[in-house]
């Protein structure tokens, strides 16, 4: 059965039993909630959701609903969302070839999305609509800014890898653009691999100075602990969705000095940052991810919006959202021509906590008001 979740948290109930006013708002969110990454759309749902209560309206429904990271079962639900609940708003994927499948179809037909996280260069570029928005970054933007860092810090014989997907290409493609040097080598993996013998066996054998690798889930976890043994000992970097403090506890020892590169942290200095990351804690008993700021923040751009007009008037509602007028967490926020953010993308070293266990520390800024390189080929 269909769970809905009504401006709570926890709050689940029937679809039997609640009737909907004609003015309130239906915001369906797909998101991933089982099976390898899970932890990802969990705190992407549980930081929209902490703001949907925070805000205290009482006219909003959240239809929540778990893809299982497929891409099939993601187009089945965001058919069922559209035709038979009659969302205004769509929201939650997390995977870029999910996105692929779903958003698309979504905004031609008049519905509006706005991802928390994936962010695939088709959509910023060539593929670009009017009714979709990118509330987290384009996928290039942390590995470039993570490229454009380590140019700086003056490595100069990176090799790079990451899985065979479009978030994956888009990864090494973005670091190369402003890296602005010669890779040694270009490694790409199968999405879900678990035994990375192969490449770390290619690793020790290159001349390479550095290595920079996007594995988010449990590929980041799997890779890391058979890196610690393998006794290979060059600095290791990548970006947050490797390195968000779930993984890296579960990691280990192995990610301590690890450097990564984030939109957000949960130790940057502003007020609505610091009062998201205190309410978090207390709602949910840890400590957020980046996810969890995205979902965060997605939600609250929605609500800055229905201050002013509902969804039924796409045009006004269009420009509302356009307008970002909201407190985000990563400080100053705006929209860039395709609907991707400009925004600043911050470098963190993993460290030994009070506790003993990894995490997180804000080390300074890579790259300021970062912009993807595809809305060029974006006509709207």
């Amino acid at each position: 059965m269909k769970n809905i979740t009504r401006f709570g948290l926890g709050l689940l109930l029937s679809s039997s039993v609640m009737a909907v006013q004609a003015d309130d708002v239906k915001i369906g969110m797909i998101t991933t909630l089982s099976g390898g990454g899970s932890h990802l759309g969990v705190d992407v749902r549980d930081g929209f959701m902490l703001a949907i209560e925070q805000s205290g309206r009482d006219d909003i429904e959240v239809l929540i609903q778990d893809d299982a990271n497929r891409p099939d079962l993601a187009r089945s639900l965001a058919n069922e969302f559209m035709q038979r609940d009659d969302v205004d708003i769509m929201t939650g994927i997390i995977w870029s070839n999910l996105a692929m499948a779903v958003v698309p179809a979504v905004t031609r037909q008049g519905t509006f999305y706005l991802s928390p996280n994936a962010g695939p260069s088709d959509l910023a570029g060539r593929m670009c609509h009017e009714n979709y928005f990118n509330v987290a970054y384009q996928n290039d933007n942390l590995h470039g800014a993570m490229g454009a860092y380590m140019r700086k810090e003056g490595f100069e014989r990176p090799i790079i890898m990451a899985p065979n997907y479009p978030a994956g290409t888009d990864a090494l493609a973005g670091f190369k653009h402003l890296y602005e040097g010669e890779v040694v080598d270009e490694l790409y993996t199968q999405m879900g691999q678990t035994d990375y013998a192969a490449e770390i066996a290619q690793i020790r054998a290159s001349d390479a100075d550095s290595l920079f690798f996007f594995l988010p889930g449990g590929m980041g976890i799997s890779f890391m602990k058979q890196w610690e043994s393998s006794g290979v000992d060059i600095p290791i970097f990548g970006a947050a969705f490797s390195f968000d403090e779930i993984l890296i506890k579960a990691v280990g020892s192995a990610a301590i000095g690890a450097r990564n590169t984030s939109l957000w942290a949960y130790d940057l200095d502003n007020e609505t940052n610091h009062q998201f990351v205190d309410s978090f804690r207390e709602a949910y008993s840890r400590t957020p991810t980046l996810y969890a700021a995205q979902g965060f923040d997605t939600a609250n751009l929605i609500l800055s919006a229905l201050d002013s007009v509902h969804p039924d008037d796409q045009d006004a509602f269009r420009e509302a959202l356009r307008a970002a007028d909201f407190d985000s967490v990563r400080g100053e926020f705006r929209f860039g021509p395709n609907h991707h953010p400009i925004q600043d993308i911050y470098v963190r070293e993993v460290v030994e906590g009070e506790d003993g266990q990894p995490t997180n520390r804000l080390i300074g800024v890579a790259v300021e008001d970062i912009q993807d390189v595809y809305y060029e080929q974006c006509q709207m």
